[in-house]
């Protein structure tokens, strides 16, 4: 007779149990917003249907939150199948004309698109009528907001980017937009931030060796905190690798004596991190595999793609015998390394990310989305989603709309005006205004504009966005990472390299978990990248997978890693997961200069220069324009791209 069934692992770790709102995104809502291709597939487009028929949108129905929903968001389903449509060579439908005109069209509504209707507001002769059409079912672009609901708490969580922070200093421009805002970061930053919280409980950083790469599963806490030597003793490392981990980290080897600062860093700019420590340092292949996750978070690809001298310049170990002072290299042209050579900017992190300023750029130009007058009392508010597109406001949001082509009327060096067709709920619409700013990916441009010049649009293809992941996990209570000793953990071999308990941050009338009893958020960092492959070699590889992979599998993963890592401290998968957003963004971190792969040209030769030209009455903005996927970036450029405009 046969034994009893085991069973399978999946169940085991609680995948068949319901999670809040699991599968709620993949049906109801985005059975509106997934026919956005429909037209472009298939020529559906229903020409001469009444112009009233683009005011029937999901958002404009009572209820309508995004921010709510959970199972597979950042580009969602819906989002980008019109988009890849148009770059594998489908038509662009007839499309209805909704008889609208506006002095201003934005096409993407992520930071930088809400800043330039902002600035186009601000210093156009009179505030005149704006539209800004994105295609996802939320606002904010990378700047996600993911809200969760736990025992009839808010809690938050960045389901993008994180934080207010960037290498150098913001500019006056970016900063001054900020206090525009009502954010003075540096005051704020010491009301609100609590980040030495978590060792003030006695937690620590923590690392989880997996037995797939290491040969054994194995979590050990108190990295920075306790001397490498001890911190691995237990760690499933070879003699000489601990060794190894512990000299790099702590050691001060001067590998280049003799050589100049300047020589140092070009030398350092020509080789991988990898390299480095490999070559120069004569790490151990064990030690290899575990710093070549370091440089996800930063640099979303591994410490093979990485510049040496930009592992120098985020502060990773290795560097300490060089003693290199802030400065750039002349004789290249490079721009300063990072936080090293600059001191960087201000640091903030609201409750959820970036999305804040999103918020209050939506509220500074949409009143009617939400009352209240501050940062602190944005954080907490429900934004009325109805108010987004309301026709007699002076500016206009819609989502769910994918824009498929962008061109002048007439001749683009004497036209006065733009038409822009967007699918929307299965039909094309067009749309006019004398200008358009383009703050959108920047590989999309030239299929929307196939009237750019040659050269623009090779630039514009040549540039690749980093893909990433953030998942967001609500859990029951924090007692096992208490019991561990631990608040974040670092997993070099692990689906997600990075697992963290949500930041502690009280600001106005939120307030973070104070005891590990309440229930928690976790942030965990997935970056899919293929090792030995040049960089975007790597992110195109690192896109495919993510657009194939379903939400059943970021699950099983989620739930087993949080198992094999925290299961030490009492934490039931099963038990304790009660919800899982997966923010998937395989356009994610803006292309920046990699001195491995990029030419040595000068800066006005890169092709994000080339690439951001104005064209007629068509300008660019978005991060990738300024070729640094940080937040100033994203305002200077849309600063940038108004002016150009104006200026017209």
């Amino acid at each position: 007779m046969a034994g009893p069934k085991a069973t399978p692992p999946g169940r085991q770790l609680g995948a068949d149990r319901p999670i809040a709102r699991r599968d709620f995104l993949q049906g109801t809502l985005v059975g509106a917003a997934s026919a956005l291709a429909g037209p472009l597939l298939s020529g559906l487009a229903a020409a001469g249907e009444p112009a009233a028929v683009a005011a029937a949108a999901a958002q404009d129905q009572p209820g309508y939150y995004p921010p709510l929903l959970s199972g597979l968001r950042g580009s969602q389903p819906g989002a980008f199948e019109a988009a890849h449509a148009l770059r594998d060579g489908a038509a662009v439908p007839a499309a209805t004309d909704t008889g609208e005109s506006y002095d201003l069209i934005v096409v993407g509504a992520g930071i930088s698109g809400l800043a330039a209707a902002h600035f186009f507001q601000a210093r156009s002769s009179r505030r005149g009528r704006v539209l800004l059409l994105d295609n996802h079912d939320d606002f904010g672009g990378h700047a996600r907001r993911n809200e969760f609901a736990q025992d009839g708490v808010l809690q938050l969580l960045n389901g993008g980017t994180l934080e207010i922070d960037s290498p150098r200093p913001y500019s006056k421009v970016a900063d001054g937009l900020l206090r525009e805002l009502g954010i003075d970061v540096a005051r704020l930053a010491r009301q609100v931030e609590q980040r030495d919280f978590y060792a003030q409980q006695g937690l620590q950083s923590g690392v989880f060796f997996d037995k797939e790469t290491f040969g054994a599963d194995k979590l050990v806490a108190g990295l920075g905190h306790v001397p490498l030597h001890t911190l691995l003793r237990d760690a499933p490392l070879s003699a000489r690798a601990r060794e190894d981990l512990a000299r790099i980290y702590e050691g001060a080897v001067e590998v280049y004596p003799g050589l100049r600062a300047p020589d140092k860093k070009l030398r350092l700019s020509r080789i991988s991190y990898s390299s480095y420590l490999r070559d120069e340092l004569h790490a151990d292949p064990a030690v290899l595999a575990y710093c070549q996750a370091l440089t996800h978070d930063w640099c979303a690809v591994g410490s093979d793609a990485t510049p040496a001298l930009d592992a120098w310049g985020l502060g990773f170990p290795g560097f300490k015998g060089l003693k290199l002072p802030r400065g750039s290299i002349p004789q290249m042209g490079l721009t300063p390394a990072g936080y090293q050579d600059t001191g960087g900017s201000k640091v903030l992190h609201f409750p959820d990310g970036n999305a804040t300023i999103a918020r209050l750029l939506v509220r500074s130009l949409i009143p009617a989305t939400a009352g209240g007058s501050s940062a602190a009392d944005m954080v907490t508010a429900r934004l009325d989603y109805t108010q987004l597109d309301r026709p007699a406001a002076p500016v206009r949001l819609r989502l769910n709309s994918t824009v498929v082509r962008v061109r002048h009327s007439g001749d683009p060096a004497q036209s006065q005006s733009v038409e822009v067709t967007y699918l929307r709920d299965g039909r094309a619409y067009s749309v006019r205004a004398g200008g358009c700013v383009l703050a959108c990916y920047n590989m999309m441009i030239p299929y929307l504009c196939p009237e750019l010049p040659q050269a623009q649009r090779a630039a514009l293809h040549s540039l690749v966005k980093a893909p990433l992941v953030y998942s967001s996990v609500a859990i029951a209570n924090w007692q096992a990472f208490k019991t561990l000793g631990i608040f974040t953990v670092y997993a070099p071999g692990s689906y997600h390299t990075t697992v963290r308990l949500n930041a502690k941050v009280d600001i106005g009338a939120y307030r973070s978990p104070a005891t590990p009893d309440q229930p928690m958020l976790l942030n965990m960092v997935r970056v899919p990248c293929k090792p030995g492959l040049s960089e975007y070699e790597q992110n195109r590889a690192g896109r495919a997978e993510l657009l194939q992979t379903p939400f059943a599998t970021f699950e099983r993963n989620i739930r087993d890693q949080l198992q094999r890592t925290l299961g030490g401290g009492g934490f039931d998968a099963a038990r304790d997961i009660r919800a899982i957003t997966v923010n998937r963004w395989p356009h994610g971190y803006a292309p920046e200069y990699n001195s491995l792969f990029d030419p040595d040209v000068p800066l006005e030769q890169r092709p994000h220069m080339i690439g951001r030209a104005r064209f007629g009455r068509i300008t660019i903005a978005n991060s990738d324009s300024g070729a640094a996927a940080y937040t100033d970036s994203a305002i200077d450029q849309a600063s940038r791209a108004v002016n150009e405009l104006l200026r017209a």
